[in-house]
């Protein structure tokens, strides 16, 4: 981690984006709220959170003007460029669609649709829960089986760049990542020193790529 990184937490006025930024800004980043291009252009790395609504959110971000910064962001990221994350919705609109918003697609970075947790589970997850996580960067330094937080009634699939999942009604899809993309379905600004640990491996992945 390096406090020189700037980073964009893009702002489409969706949920409490600043608990992300204030996150990123206690580890010593220069994290910025920001809906200008330019911005987020000179920026060393990209986030994007989002609570609530899958269709809602990916329609803020079309009002926003962001909807397509953010796919070409994630797309960079997704090949070796840019460090992108994206955090609970963050990451649900980075799939194609949602069953939560038929008709509503999303960023179409990762292929497949966002669908409901087991029926035989408490609707939404609103609790901690433990990590079953590969070997990745994201997670260097946590212990096996850290608990993190989560808040959600929608998950993405179980695809090949899943790199973590936890038990609830069966596996659930935790964290995905393709090369410098990386997003959770979990709270990492809401996760104690797990999470900041979490965010601080996006810090230092951003220092090695700048």
């Amino acid at each position: 981690m390096t406090s020189s990184s700037r980073i964009a937490v893009l702002d489409y006025g969706i949920g409490n984006l600043r608990s992300a930024q204030k996150a990123l800004e206690y580890l010593g980043a220069q994290a910025e709220l920001t809906a200008d291009h330019r911005q987020i252009a000179a920026a060393d790395a990209v986030v994007l959170p989002g609570v609530g609504a899958f269709g809602r959110c990916v329609e803020a971000l079309a009002e926003a003007d962001l909807a397509e910064v953010a796919h070409q962001a994630a797309i960079e990221a997704s090949q070796g460029g840019r460090p992108f994350i994206g955090i609970c919705v963050g990451m649900q609109m980075l799939f194609s669609t949602s069953s939560e918003s038929p008709g509503q697609g999303g960023l179409g970075v990762f292929p497949g649709q966002i669908g409901p947790l087991a029926d035989d589970v408490k609707h939404p997850q609103m609790q901690w829960n433990q990590l079953e996580f590969s070997s990745h960067p994201m997670f260097a330094g946590l212990s096996k089986n850290a608990w993190v937080y989560f808040v959600h009634g929608y998950v993405g699939p179980i695809i090949e760049h899943t790199v973590a999942t936890c038990d609830y009604g069966g596996p659930v899809c935790a964290a995905v990542a393709q090369k410098n993309l990386w997003a959770t379905q979990f709270h990492p600004e809401k996760s104690g020193p797990t999470g900041l640990t979490v965010l601080n491996n996006f810090l230092n992945e951003t220092a090695g790529s700048s």
